[in-house]
């Protein structure tokens, strides 16, 4: 009886130990450069065979070891697992010209109901050649379509020291394969990249509607796990990005599930 505890208990310990290291994320080092990306799953209890509405977190932290400048980011790729459903049917597409150039306000007065998220960045902004300084403002993400195909706009402002908005398309993809469903993807336009250099974002993506009478979710998923199983540990996002230099960097982050009901 004693050994059955102890080994109840040794369990219990190291799913805690696994849950505190969900929490801080995964962080990679290459030369003097460090990424921290991280992702949550909110809330975390879900139906066990059927959607239920949730939002998925996720952030990254580009430094350095030594102060220096990190190297640019190029392009980002969010895979998110296949039993989160990404559904945007009902909304209404923002147009990208109506939230470029805008400040957030302006951005929320003109799409408002294309709005799917919201977080904030950092960047190091400066001439070439002089000192640097940390810019921080506002993300918002919007449902939109570009080349007829269905889009994310990340609209990034900041009015610190002069007003600037930036747009990064996510084009969406899906995959009928594998342990991930959706894939997010974009490269950083040229013009932002030309301002500053984009160190931090967190974003969250969320957002519950009515169409048609019928409550919808653009973000919604399940706990498939087993009978009797009700906590389940699984790959919720796996992140790519690539900077100026050549680096590349990928990284998978796990959350845990529990069934409700």
């Amino acid at each position: 009886m004693r050994s059955r505890l102890a080994g109840v208990t040794l369990l219990v310990v190291l799913l805690g130990a696994v849950l505190a290291t969900l929490a801080q994320g995964e962080t990679q080092q290459v030369g003097n450069m460090q990424l921290t990306v991280t992702a949550k799953l909110a809330p975390n209890k879900l139906p066990r065979d059927q959607l239920a509405p949730t939002s998925v977190s996720i952030g990254w932290n580009i430094t350095s070891t030594d102060g220096s400048e990190p190297p640019k980011l190029k392009t980002i790729g969010i895979e998110i697992n296949r039993n989160g459903i990404l559904d945007a049917t009902g909304l209404p597409i923002c147009p990208y010209d109506r939230i470029q150039p805008a400040s957030s306000a302006r951005a929320l007065s003109n799409c408002r109901p294309s709005l799917v998220g919201k977080g904030s960045f950092s960047a190091l902004v400066g001439l070439e050649g002089q000192e640097r300084y940390a810019a921080q403002g506002q993300m918002l993400v919007f449902n939109g379509v570009k080349n007829g195909k269905p889009v994310l706009f990340g609209h990034l402002y900041s009015d610190y020291p002069f007003a600037n908005s930036f747009v990064i398309v996510f084009g969406i993809s899906r995959s009928k394969k594998g342990a991930y469903g959706t894939t997010l993807s974009a490269e950083l336009p040229a013009n932002l990249r030309a301002w500053g250099n984009l160190t931090q974002v967190q974003m969250s993506l969320a957002r519950n509607y009515r169409y048609r009478g019928e409550r919808r979710s653009f973000l919604s998923a399940s706990c498939p796990t087993p009978e009797n199983i009700n906590l389940a540990l699984f790959r919720l996002a796996k992140t790519e990005f690539s900077f100026t230099g050549g680096t590349e960097l990928s990284s998978t982050l796990t959350e845990t599930c529990k069934v409700r009901g």
